[in-house]
């Protein structure tokens, strides 16, 4: 049981005297009510239910049943409202459906989600648009359920840039990604200046790992340690993670607007 370790792991920490951190367990596109309760029962501390399959009055439905058992242990809920294209493991659509400003607050009021995915154009995956395409973030629509839900936190799943540095190394190392094209980093940094408080970006992450897996296996062909070779690909996934938090998010440390 995950709750188990995690209290497991509390007990060394106190043993060997070590300062206690904070960790969240979030789950991602919880698709039944099932799933979330089993994740709030191994510890989780909030889970994700993405109803937006279904009709408007089904998906709130649904979400509020998931908000009253996950609010009964303390955990938090996100609800999602609207569509995003792509694909992403099972999380797949082949169109977006904004979410509609004029629906959010009956959503929130009706279901008591903590934080609301919506889609506002980011799309999910590695292959998010096609060559030529200009990926554009709906900042309006994003404003206007921001002056909506005033104060409110809002997530932002489908937010990857791809970077093309990682993206010509897979391919320059064996790889075959082609056409893999993100959001615009200046669009992702506009969002992050409203209500938005989380913002997903696993493309990124595996994009950046893959990269760092291939150039190093190919330059040192001769390693064979996991531990040898995956020591440089966590080196370049926290040099992404801590460029993307300063320069795109907003977080760490002030940068100028």
């Amino acid at each position: 049981m995950v709750s188990g370790a995690i209290l497991q792991m509390k007990e060394e920490a106190k043993k060997m005297k070590l300062k206690p951190i904070s960790v969240a367990l979030h789950l991602d596109h919880g698709d039944s009510y099932e799933l979330c309760v089993s994740a709030i029962k191994n510890g989780f501390s909030s889970v994700m239910i993405d109803a937006s399959h279904l009709s408007y009055n089904e998906n709130i439905k649904l979400t509020k049943k998931v908000v009253n058992f996950a609010h009964k242990y303390k955990v938090t809920v996100e609800g999602e409202l609207g569509v995003l294209a792509g694909v992403e493991d099972d999380v797949s659509a082949t169109e977006h459906i904004y979410t509609r400003p004029e629906e959010v607050e009956d959503f929130v009021k009706k279901t008591g989600v903590d934080s609301l995915a919506i889609a506002v154009g980011t799309s999910h995956g590695a292959y998010k648009f096609k060559p030529g395409q200009e990926a554009k973030i709906r900042l309006d629509i994003l404003k206007a359920i921001e002056k909506r839900l005033k104060n409110f936190p809002i997530v932002l799943h489908g937010a990857s840039s791809i970077p093309q540095e990682a993206l010509e190394k897979i391919n320059k190392y064996g790889g075959k990604m082609e056409s893999a094209i993100g959001i615009d980093p200046k669009q992702v940094r506009a969002a992050a200046k409203t209500a938005v408080c989380k913002v997903n970006i696993d493309s990124d992450s595996r994009i950046t790992m893959t990269a760092s897996l291939r150039e190093v296996l190919s330059q040192s062909p001769e390693i064979f340690d996991p531990r040898t070779y995956l020591a440089k690909v966590r080196e370049d996934l926290m040099k992404m993670y801590m460029k993307k938090n300063v320069e795109v998010l907003g977080c760490g440390k002030k940068i100028s607007k």
